[in-house]
């Protein structure tokens, strides 16, 4: 040990090992008793592996207001983790590291979450135990992290309500309202790479954890070891509980009453969907789901398998193309109509669909989601669910981020539409919102009413919630979830296919009769990754770059107006102060609009393009239409272009 430890002072005396990293490295060997640890470290000291170390130590993984996130497999996997092997192709044990998704990691995020969850549940003099439901994904060393969570909390004195089988995250949002749980622990890393896992955590209405809950739970967290818990005396702790097939069924049920048309799934020919979960958690619940509806589902075998390596893919994200490619195959053999595709946690959602020629095309989140919400509300009106007396008592929620089309169309049908700061934690406020305006004694039975009944109380006495979306295809349309569902999101867009087709149309024929009477708008998102402790580094740079030095034209254009979302106060439609975010958004000369934000779940910092234009005469002809978006799209290559540049000479 004591060589070691010279070591250590040494590469830290000369520069390659950080200061945090050498005090977390020793901090780590002087608590931990663990054979592994000492095995992990030393054969990266003696390797000369100070990149790693860095990347492994250089901070404490950050328990943000969403939970955890980071790696279960380092970039160098030393022989003390990898173990003798296993068939799957994951390493024996977790990375080992202060800034690793790991087992220490993991008791330090449970015990602060046990502890926050006892306190409230006494302060609310709530009977008997408090509950935390959790699921987890097919992703490595998930349900290994799923049973440690439930050992921690139990073992503090919460019950802990586990599911039996890999569940989807929208799924676990139900089941915290439907258990009446006090929290929720989600083990994903949603559709991150291989490498990854996370913890994410929801509290008692199924939404992601905010204030006042998240600093509170991050208080006590931080204020934890992962090493080791005191455990209370058995009498006081937990038990755990299983849940399954009833939780399935009774979510089945909910989802079912989202349809606002069925008839549309009983016309012939049936609709045709290939549906894929990339290795993950979707076909639990949508493969049967679609059946029930009446849709012929064609799963991608080799993707219908569990498969924490995801190995058919590059990357398990229904953004990327290559995502869809085998559904893409396997849809022109069947002769389908879309393919649809869940990441492995099952909250996002892409989709293929077929043009006027009947070729297959991707669809991007924003195109995704305005078709859903244009169909939603139409719809909605025609079976006089939404009328003159009620429309506004409905709303439909976008992040900042996501196309303004969306606005568009919802107050083209006269409809309220707010938006939010970028993730699915500030839809689900809305939610709890809305929900807390009802009056309290249906407030007390919400949860046991029906679907019709809660929309007919929201329409009543609060806000009807149409749909909620991201531009990263993320998508909400029922009340019962709070967060994103890609389970409803395909049988709602399964839907708004069968629709396309009783027209006589295709869903992209469809969009273009959107744009044609809104407007054409076209979105890009891309990114710049810069990983480890030196990528951390300048993703703030550029943050800070942007902040204190905007430019004032960019590729050209006059910059008309910065709003700088971490700075400025902005309030929302609703008259609601936004959060602060780092994020800035510029407007500039032309109808083009660039948003600026570092990722709060990856090693990015991200860039929004924004695009839009209206045709003269009131309406786009075809051919109109088709030269628009080639003029458009161009425009926002150049706009990149002149992006990535100036932010290269930003990072130096």
């Amino acid at each position: 040990m004591s060589t070691l430890l010279e070591s250590l002072s040494a590469a830290e005396n000369s520069g390659a090992l950080l200061p945090s990293s050498a005090e977390n490295i020793r901090k780590m060997l002087s608590r931990s008793a663990s054979p592994l640890t000492l095995s992990v470290i030393t054969e990266l000291v003696e390797g000369g592996q100070w990149d790693e170390l860095n990347n492994r130590f250089f901070r404490t993984l950050a328990f943000g207001t969403g939970g955890l996130r980071g790696k279960t497999i380092g970039a160098v996997l030393t022989k003390a983790e990898e173990g003798p092997g296993r068939a799957d192709g994951r390493p024996e044990y977790a990375c080992i590291g202060t800034n690793a998704m790991n087992e220490y990691n993991i008791i330090r995020a449970t015990q602060g979450l046990a502890i926050y969850s006892r306190e409230w549940h006494k302060r609310q003099n709530r009977p008997g135990r408090p509950s935390i439901a959790i699921s987890y994904d097919t992703r490595f060393f998930s349900r290994e992290f799923a049973d440690l969570s439930a050992k921690v909390m139990t073992d503090l004195g919460c019950d802990a309500l586990l599911f039996e089988g890999p569940r989807s995250t929208p799924e676990l949002s139900f089941a915290v309202r439907y258990k009446n749980a006090t929290a929720g622990i989600n083990i994903t890393a949603s559709h991150n790479p291989p490498a990854y896992n996370g913890y994410k955590v929801y509290f008692d209405d199924g939404g992601q954890v905010i204030e006042p809950h998240a600093s509170a739970i991050i208080d006590l967290v931080n204020a934890g070891e992962g090493d080791s818990y005191e455990a209370l005396p058995e009498a006081e702790r937990g038990q755990v509980i299983k849940l399954g097939r009833e939780i399935d069924e009774a979510y089945m049920e909910r989802l079912e009453k989202l349809i606002v048309d069925p008839e549309l799934f009983h016309r012939k020919p049936a609709l045709k969907t290939v549906y894929t979960p990339l290795h993950g958690v979707g076909g639990v619940i949508i493969v049967p789901m679609l059946h029930r509806l009446g849709v012929e589902c064609y799963p991608v075998p080799s993707q219908m398998v569990p498969d924490g390596l995801f190995p058919t893919v590059k990357s398990p994200n229904p953004e990327y193309p290559e995502a869809l490619s085998l559904g893409m195959t396997l849809a022109d053999i069947e002769k389908a109509d879309l393919v649809q595709a869940t990441d492995p946690d099952d909250d996002r959602m892409g989709v293929a669909a077929r043009d006027a020629s009947g070729k297959l095309v991707l669809l991007t989140g924003n195109q995704i989601g305005s078709l859903l919400v244009w169909y939603r509300l139409k719809r909605l009106f025609e079976k006089g669910i939404l009328n003159e007396g009620n429309r506004d008592r409905a709303v439909v929620i976008k992040s900042l981020v996501t196309t303004d089309l969306q606005k568009e169309i919802a107050l083209g049908f006269g409809v309220k539409c707010v938006e939010t700061l970028t993730g699915f934690k500030y839809i689900g406020a809305k939610q709890r919102a809305y929900e807390e305006k009802l009056p309290e004694a249906i407030q007390a039975r919400y949860r046991e009413l029906s679907e019709e009944e809660t929309r007919e109380a929201r329409l009543k006495d609060s806000l009807f919630f149409v749909f909620g979306g991201e531009e990263s295809y993320g998508y909400n349309t029922g009340d019962f979830v709070r967060d994103k569902d890609g389970n409803a999101a395909v049988i709602c867009f399964a839907e708004v296919a069968a629709y396309a087709a009783a027209e006589g149309l295709t869903v992209v024929t469809l969009l273009d009769r959107i744009f044609s009477e809104y407007g054409f708008y076209l979105e890009r998102g891309e990114s710049l990754t810069f990983d480890g402790a030196e990528g951390a580094a300048k993703i703030r740079k550029l943050v800070d770059s942007y902040a204190g030095n905007p430019a004032a034209e960019i590729e050209g254009a006059k910059v008309l107006s910065v709003l700088n979302y971490d700075k400025q106060d902005i309030y929302d439609s609703e008259g609601e102060l936004i959060p602060k975010e780092a994020m800035i958004v510029f407007e500039i000369a032309g109808g083009l609009k660039v948003a600026v934000r570092p990722s709060g779940t990856e090693p990015k910092i991200k860039y929004y393009l924004y695009a839009s234009e209206k045709s003269g005469s009131g309406s786009f002809s075809a051919d109109e239409l088709s030269a628009t978006k080639l003029r458009v799209a161009e425009g926002l290559e150049r706009l990149w272009q002149w992006l990535k540049a100036d932010a290269a000479k930003r990072a130096e």
